[in-house]
């Protein structure tokens, strides 16, 4: 996973939970919403990058195994 597409999810994460935690301080139902939402939205950044790195590690195996069959 990249640096940014974690820092990216994380601070989705961090900002979703002010705002939601704002939200319940204030008994603004929206607000609270959204932040959940964000919150939600940056875990989901952080999944999708770590299913791209090991579809990318599993088809560099894929590669090499290839390539150390060919070499032989």
């Amino acid at each position: 996973m990249t640096n940014k597409e974690k820092l990216d999810g994380m601070k989705d994460q961090v900002t979703g939970k002010v705002q939601e935690t704002a939200g319940k301080v204030t008994g603004d139902k929206e607000t609270e919403a959204k932040g959940n939402a964000k919150g939600m939205m940056g875990k989901s950044k952080e999944k999708l990058a770590e299913a791209k790195d090991k579809v990318a590690e599993k088809t560099n195996e894929v590669i090499d195994n290839v390539k150390e069959k060919m070499d032989k």
